[in-house]
């Protein structure tokens, strides 16, 4: 899995989301136990779809990550940052984990 984070990206989670990192967003990854809920807010709509899910780093900080899957698989990183209490009912609601 290749990740893209832009230099605006990047600069945001290390600013506004507190110093998340690429290895952060490698755990949640790594540690996702439901699959990817659809991001189907109008301002936030992409094509490729925008995706979503919540899961912990290995240190049991809990992110919501958002990303855009490309037809190179490539995963392009939108947002992470640490999901608050209605991201994480709706996620682990949704996958009954």
């Amino acid at each position: 899995m290749k990740l893209v984070i832009s230099t605006a990206t990047r600069e945001k989670l290390r600013s506004k989301h507190k110093n998340v990192t690429e290895h952060d967003i490698l755990e949640c990854f790594a540690n996702r136990l439901g699959g990817f809920l659809d991001d189907t807010r109008e301002t936030h709509k992409t094509n490729p779809k925008t995706v979503w899910f919540v899961a912990e780093t290995d240190f049991g900080r809990g992110l919501k990550v958002a990303f855009i899957e490309m037809p190179s698989g490539e995963i392009v990183i939108k947002s992470a940052y640490d999901a608050n209490y209605d991201e994480r009912t709706i996620y682990f609601n949704r996958f009954d984990v």
